[in-house]
């Protein structure tokens, strides 16, 4: 088992992480006050194996649930699904001591803690990740949200949960295309934050293949702890330290938009922008091309994507224009110095984008 714990200004949280977990989620939450009303909400592929045996763990604890199930996909992050939700809390007589768990991936966790921060001004918020992606990062640090047809998580707010409830089992129902695609957000924090972190992914890439329990303990722990170590610098990104989470995310978020949601996995289109990222920061002087070379092997030998889409380049600089990092309508990228360390990095020429895309 292991714990991080979050320290923010106005509160703290952990998360707790261990195999076997999900039959702790009663115990877990009313730890952290008194709950008789929970909204579980998750997708029809996490419903029978994981949400379920969450519920009755809730109810063991003599708290009422109501479980709602979405479809899986990128694509029930809209607007018309949030509209349902709503009138479907109304009608369960949801009220301000209701709390929603968020039980499923990256998707389920966005989508149920953007609810959760606008149904009647705001409720409690559990999370309960159950795909790698979302174990690692999106569970983590309270963002929420929801897309826009031509613009990833554009519609949103903060929203820290109550805690977050890790159970790494969870990973052995998981597709294997799912968990690479985690392991690409994995990467991220070796690249942005730590190079030893970098290196171990590198050792221990056969045995994070292969799911080895102990290696993936550690692994998730420490992605969580260097999140946490971000979130708790700057919390609502007002000072621009967060946006070095960022990393590859511009680029990421045109491939998904252009290809259509759902077509390249979140996961997928980071790796994919994070190697197009280090290729414009080589490009500028910043890294060297060894430091491209070995990002692009550890992505490839996690079977993560490495090359853009056949995509205009003019149609990817133009939906790069809705990212959230836009200022002024100039681009900013999250671009590399070394392995651990990266920068926000503005005002760059729009033929050095062209030619690494």
């Amino acid at each position: 088992m292991e714990n991080v714990r979050v320290n923010l200004a106005d509160r703290s949280y952990d998360i707790e992480i261990g195999a076997g977990n999900l039959v702790n989620t009663g115990q877990f939450l009313v730890s952290r006050g008194r709950v008789t009303h929970v909204v579980l909400i998750t997708d029809n592929n996490v419903h029978k194996p994981h949400a379920m045996r969450v519920a009755e763990s809730l109810g063991e604890q003599d708290i009422d649930v109501d479980v709602v199930c979405i479809e899986p996909g990128e694509e029930s992050k809209s607007l018309e699904v949030a509209a349902s939700l709503w009138q479907g809390f109304l009608e369960l007589g949801a009220d301000r001591k209701t709390v929603v768990a968020a039980v499923g991936g990256g998707v389920v966790g966005d989508l149920a803690g953007f609810i959760a921060a606008t149904y009647a001004r705001g409720l409690r918020f559990l999370q309960v990740p159950t795909s790698l992606l979302a174990q690692v990062d999106s569970s983590v640090g309270g963002k929420v949200g929801i897309n826009l047809p031509d613009a990833k998580n554009m519609i949103g707010s903060f929203l820290q949960p109550l805690g977050v409830l890790v159970d790494t089992a969870t990973l052995e129902t998981l597709p294997l295309r799912e968990y690479r695609a985690g392991l690409a957000e994995v990467v991220k924090y070796g690249v942005i934050l730590d190079g030893e972190f970098f290196q171990y992914l590198e050792d221990q890439a056969a045995a994070i293949n292969d799911k080895e329990a102990g290696v993936l303990n550690r692994v998730i722990a420490r992605c969580c702890r260097l999140k946490a170590d971000v979130v708790e610098n700057d919390e609502r990104e007002e000072t621009g330290h967060r946006a070095i989470l960022n990393f590859g995310h511009t680029i990421a978020h045109a491939v998904e938009s252009l290809s259509g949601y759902g077509t390249v996995l979140h996961g997928e289109a980071v790796a994919i922008g994070m190697v197009v990222a280090a290729r414009l920061a080589e490009r500028l002087g910043r890294v060297d091309a060894q430091f491209t070379a070995r990002l692009q092997q550890l992505l490839d030998t996690f079977g993560l994507p490495v090359a853009m889409p056949k995509l205009p380049p003019q149609q990817v600089l133009e939906a790069m224009l809705h990212d959230k990092k836009v200022q002024h309508g100039k681009l900013q990228f999250v671009l590399p110095t070394r392995l651990g360390h990266v920068e926000l990095v503005g005002d760059i020429a729009a033929e050095d984008i062209a030619a690494v895309l």
